[in-house]
């Protein structure tokens, strides 16, 4: 039988525990029901009721002038409204029983079944943080409503906010509920359970293919005849090989990640990135990368410290090239939901494996730092970069050491919800100390490069990136200097 002020609502909500289940709201509270009493779980709302006033206390000069019919016809209003909401409820309309009762919440928060509609409502209206605003109110007025409290449980879960889910859980665990509720909560207990257990060890990874078209596959310059002042100005020919040449070309790339959390603070990390790039015709500047790194972090939430190791392998016309290994650090700060600060340093060895490509070995050194800012309408962010850098020559090579400095600025927006539009520039720029014998001159290059593109996602783990890029080095020296142009389509998969 159904008593005065009773919420008596049937619904579902689905559960993720690994699977997803269906359970019935309503009887996990008929369980309470049997174990509190009649009057314990929803109608402990109507003993609340008795230390409240419906509508919200007036002033005593209101109260004054109140007339009997005036608080007639405003207590006629507000149990319409419940009763209103209790039948949206019923039938299954949670987002009109929010709506309803939304616009009432100044005049009657601090009821205690209106809070409790309204929270009901809120939680089914996939609005969680709403919820828990209102059932903090009824809890706070009656701390043993049983029902409050599993749905602030729940409200918590919705949010991902586990701790406290757990806790509320727990403290409906220990009023001793019936088989039936008892076995729900503790199916959200392991829920629970393994959401913490799946945040100690994350694995992330993704595979990508893309396929374009390059203007300069070699970046090289498209001077074809160089004045060389060691030999008086004599003019030189150059090979074709070493002239800017177009190909079309492909990309394949697969990665993975994983960090694995030891406590609150510390953890570790390690990644692996494979990538090769094949040219339609110039496969003599076919590429290929294989890229490791490992450390460990300090820090939760937005404040992370990360230091560790990489080592590198790369090779151009399927012959190795080069060998890189080193150590790194970086520090993420965020400072609000919308502000994050990055501080960066690596340290390099690079060696090359031809002995007669020995003489360029060198040691690279780079220190730099972001900064990330979210827009107010939260579909648009702005970034920029700095950095510094220097290299060490370590056999003499022939321009010798190597200081400069490079910036960065993008942005990206979403103008729908599959679609990102993005787009950065960027200036590197770079003054060698030594005179090149054959040129007479301390080496310097200027660089600049513009991308453009978008992220298509068709569902979420797969995006379709289509990106045009332009980049353009200026050197004194004329054989570094080129121009490229880059227009490719990447479809991506990702696995997390």
């Amino acid at each position: 039988m159904r008593e005065k002020g009773q919420t008596n609502r049937y619904a579902s909500f689905t559960l993720n525990w690994g699977m997803n289940m269906e359970i019935s709201k309503a009887m996990l509270r008929i369980a309470l029901l049997m174990l509190f009493g009649a009057g314990s779980v929803f109608n402990q709302a109507n003993a609340a009721e008795d230390n409240t006033v419906a509508p919200k206390a007036v002033s005593d000069t209101d109260a004054a002038i109140d007339s009997p019919a005036r608080k007639k016809s405003k207590t006629e209003v507000f149990e319409r409204a419940l009763r209103d909401a209790d039948g949206l409820l019923n039938s299954g309309r949670p987002a009109d029983a929010y709506r309803l009762l939304e616009p009432l919440d100044f005049e009657y928060s601090g009821h205690v079944r209106f809070d409790y509609l309204l929270g009901i409502a809120a939680l089914d209206s996939g609005l969680p943080d709403k919820a828990t605003l209102a059932f903090e109110r009824v809890l706070a007025v009656d701390p043993n409503f049983a029902g409050a409290r599993l749905d602030m449980a729940r409200a918590y879960f919705q949010l991902g906010d586990m701790p406290r889910a757990k806790t509320e859980f727990e403290a409906v665990i220990t009023q001793d509920p019936p088989a039936a509720a008892r076995t729900t909560i503790q199916k959200y207990l392991g829920a629970i359970a393994a959401s913490e257990r799946a945040k100690k060890t994350r694995l992330s990874g993704y595979v990508e293919g893309s396929f374009g078209r390059d203007t300069n596959v070699n970046n090289s310059t498209s001077q074809s005849q160089i004045a060389v002042p060691a030999f008086g100005n004599l003019v030189f020919t150059l090979s074709p090989t070493n002239l800017k040449t177009p190909d079309n070309y492909y990309t394949a790339a697969t990665g993975a990640e994983v960090n694995h959390s030891l406590n609150d603070m510390w953890g570790l990390y390690g990644g692996v990135d494979l990538r090769r790039r094949g040219n339609q015709s110039l496969t003599t500047f076919d590429s290929g990368s294989v890229d490791t790194r490992a450390g460990i972090s300090l820090g939760e939430g937005g404040n992370v410290f990360r230091v560790g190791g990489t080592y590198g392998q790369y090779s151009v016309g399927h012959v190795a090239n080069r060998n890189a290994y080193g150590l790194t650090g970086d520090w993420k700060h965020s400072f609000s939901p919308s502000d994050q600060l990055n501080l960066f340093a690596q340290y390099g060895f690079n060696r090359f494996a031809d002995s007669a490509m020995k003489v360029n070995n060198f040691n690279q050194s780079v220190v730099g730092a972001g900064y990330l800012h979210i827009l107010e309408d939260r579909k648009t962010a702005l970034f920029g970069s700095a950095n510094l850098a220097g290299e060490k020559s370590v056999l003499d090579r022939a321009d010798g050491n190597k200081k400069g400095f490079g910036l960065r600025v993008g942005g990206q927006t979403s103008f729908r919800e599959s679609t990102e539009v993005f787009a950065n520039v960027g200036y590197q720029a770079g003054s060698y100390d030594k005179e090149n014998v054959a040129f007479l001159a301390n080496r310097s290059d200027k660089q600049y490069d513009f991308s453009l593109g978008a992220n298509w996602h068709w569902d979420k783990y797969w995006t379709v990136r289509p990106q045009f890029s332009y980049s353009n080095n200026k050197s004194n020296i004329a054989i570094y200097s080129f121009d490229r142009v880059d227009a490719s389509v990447t479809v991506r998969r990702d696995f997390r």
